[in-house]
């Protein structure tokens, strides 16, 4: 679906284009075409390769979808894949922005996600000394911004490992909060799979040798890099705290089991004491004066119980019950 085509010169609104009028303005001097699809149909992306002469593996990339966040150089032109990471009703749902760069063109592909760019382009226009620079620029604004959306994502999970942490000592919470931590923990990695391949791919358009359409623009492509340092910097800070939580859980487990195991052995072993004694006392045996003894009965249930009363101390006193 096409969302909007315009063209700038000299970093001002030229028009909005017809799709078939866009070969009239991307031969002008100065002058580039900002084209934006929406879940583009095999149909869109066909006649988008033949008039930009898109090459066929970055098409076909595009259409298909579920690629690494990369940047490719095919001749004079980028394409660059960047993955969308947004929260719907507690999970991240992940898609993708496929943006093809030349001089004269930017073409940027929606894809599986309900995010929208139309503020990039309002920013770009409210900065035509900016927009100036050309189609390089427009694709450092819609980096910019799929990057700077990743932020509020992190700090949801920031938030809800905080909260856990806060809970991790409570008593009979163990299992939720580790099924917590883990599925915080795939969050934290379906973020990384979006940063840290991304950080790899732009080391190639500042320092060194950069495509010639971004020598002007490097140091714009560095600020982004650093976001994604920052972002990931984050994340693996937030993976270490989920890891060391996990074992203190589970450490939390071991203790709980043990404190069980301490009460039940010290309620076996008062019980065991009163069996030993009723044991002895049942065998019956014919020479046992106790059991012709008319006070011998309660004798011998006060004799227990004074004998379990002292163990029940003893073990209260040691915090075993």
């Amino acid at each position: 679906m096409l969302i909007n085509c315009v063209a700038y010169r000299e970093g001002r609104r030229l028009a909005d284009v017809a799709m078939n009028n866009i070969a009239s303005y991307i031969h002008q001097p100065d002058c580039f075409v900002w084209i934006a699809l929406k879940d583009a149909e095999p149909a869109e992306l066909q006649k988008m390769q033949a008039e930009f002469n898109l090459h066929e593996l970055a098409v076909e990339d595009a259409q298909h979808g579920h690629q690494r966040p990369k940047i490719e150089e095919y001749g004079d032109s980028l394409f660059v894949v960047v993955h969308t990471v947004e929260l719907a009703n507690g999970e991240l749902n992940v898609g993708e922005l496929a943006i093809f760069v030349q001089e004269s063109y930017v073409l940027s592909v929606r894809n599986r996600s309900s995010q929208d760019f139309l503020g990039v382009r309002e920013r770009c226009e409210r900065e035509p000394h900016l927009l100036k620079q050309g189609a390089a620029f427009v694709c450092y604004a819609l980096m910019d911004a799929v990057v700077d959306r990743y932020f509020p994502v992190l700090n949801v999970i920031e938030a809800e490992l905080d909260l856990i942490e806060e809970q991790i000592f409570s008593e009979g919470a163990q299992r939720a909060n580790i099924e917590r931590l883990y599925q915080l923990k795939r969050k934290a990695t379906v973020l990384k799979h979006a940063v840290t391949p991304l950080m790899e791919a732009l080391l190639k358009l500042f320092g060194g040798r950069v495509p010639p359409i971004c020598i002007n623009t490097q140091e714009y492509f560095r600020d982004v890099y650093d976001h994604l340092y920052r972002i990931n910097t984050a994340i693996d800070a937030i993976r270490d705290t989920i890891n060391t939580a996990i074992q203190v859980n589970l450490s939390m487990v071991t203790i709980e089991e043990s404190e069980v195991n301490k009460r039940l052995a010290a309620w076996a072993a008062i019980f065991a004491v009163a069996t030993a004694f009723v044991g002895i006392w049942g065998m019956n045996f014919e020479h046992m004066p106790e059991l012709k003894w008319k006070y011998g009965y309660p004798a011998a249930l006060g004799f227990v119980a004074v004998i379990c009363g002292y163990l029940y101390y003893r073990f209260k006193k040691s915090g075993w019950l």
